[in-house]
């Protein structure tokens, strides 16, 4: 049995047929061969297998257009710049397309983030061309407006004429009214230049006037007893020393002081805390004008942190028709822009706006 298991299987091993002959490539000339597929073409664009050509060929262009402009402010000089210089740049006003209309002319479909990183290279490109401008480097500071104003509305210059600056009212006695409000509250502010006191007034009248010939030709009077004894009360200085500068005793300066009365109640006892007076300060120390306003304000509605930022919406606003030079500081510090969050509403069902109620099994 298992010899003829062998020899079936030996039979199967070969094969029962033969083999096609074969045909060499020269008898295969007159046959016709498939054409082979034409080359593809070379994309214009490096980022064309992206999906998103166009706005990273857009990126790469601004990215490019801030690299060389870098370069060449840093040959100028002009980089890197000090921070007290760069605040102290004129503020340059834009107007960007919005995503709508960028996304339209560069024909790709933008989002919040891929706008948003546009608009970091249009600020960015936007800031030397007012270093340029200021350094007198109008060769720079023309192309950079050649490409910024590719990507500007075109009713520019309405868009930023509409931006009317702060007007207020003002009374008899020179005060001016504003408004401010955040959240649930809403503070009527009244900002009043600090007036002089009547010794400081007295003071100011001696000072100006001025002596006449025949004064300044008599001689000065005999001092008297008490004089020297006024003279000497007041240049006491450290006892031990008779000569020299700690003889004499330190001169009294006087610092100017601004009132702020909330409701009739002063600043420190109407804000307990301290981060809602410095809120309410700030706009004075922005502007540098401490001491040179007092303010009267009646607040409603709301909490400590929404008054406080009422309140200093409506100083700001005072502030920039007091003075219209510190306008620009206190618009880039964003103090006359109203805070647009609100406290969102109680929902049915829920035991404030988002939080649910606790669970109970029974």
């Amino acid at each position: 049995m298992n010899i003829a298991k062998q020899a079936a299987g030996s039979a199967l091993r070969f094969r029962a047929y033969a083999t096609a002959a074969y045909v060499p490539p020269a008898s295969m000339d007159g046959l016709q061969r498939a054409r082979p597929p034409p080359p593809k073409p070379k994309p214009e664009s490096p980022t064309f297998y992206t999906a998103r050509a166009n706005y990273y060929d857009n990126l790469d262009m601004l990215e490019n257009a801030v690299k060389h402009t870098r370069s060449a402010l840093q040959t100028l000089q002009l980089l890197p710049l000090p921070r007290f210089a760069q605040e102290n740049l004129p503020p340059i006003r834009s107007a960007w397309k919005n995503l709508e209309d960028l996304g339209e002319k560069i024909q790709a479909k933008l989002t919040t983030t891929r706008y948003r990183r546009v608009l970091a290279h249009l600020n960015q490109l936007n800031q030397y061309r007012r270093l340029a401008e200021m350094a007198g480097h109008m060769e720079l500071a023309q192309r950079l407006k050649r490409v910024l104003e590719l990507y500007e509305r075109e009713n520019k210059d309405k868009v930023l004429a509409s931006a009317q600056p702060v007007s207020a009212k003002f009374d008899e006695y020179g005060r001016s009214y504003t408004i401010g409000r955040r959240k649930e509250s809403t503070a009527r502010v009244w900002v009043i230049k600090v007036q002089p006191s009547p010794e400081e007034q007295a003071a100011a009248t001696e000072v100006l006037a001025a002596p006449t010939e025949s004064e300044a030709a008599a001689p000065p009077p005999e001092p008297t007893p008490q004089d020297s004894v006024v003279a000497s009360a007041s240049a006491t200085g450290i006892p031990g020393f008779e000569s020299g500068p700690l003889s004499v005793g330190p001169v009294q300066i006087k610092v100017p002081t601004t009132s702020i009365l909330i409701n009739n109640i002063p600043l420190v006892d109407y804000f307990p805390h301290v981060t809602d007076r410095e809120r309410v300060v700030r706009p004075f120390r922005i502007a540098g004008l401490i001491g040179a306003y007092n303010v009267f304000a009646l607040v409603r509605g709301g909490g400590s942190t929404g008054q406080s930022g009422a309140l200093a919406l409506g100083i700001a606003k005072g502030l920039a028709v007091q003075e219209p030079d510190v306008e620009a500081l206190l618009r880039k510090a964003k103090m006359l822009k109203r805070d647009p969050r609100m406290v969102e509403r109680k929902k049915t069902g829920r035991a404030k706006a988002r939080k649910g109620y606790t669970w109970v099994k029974r």
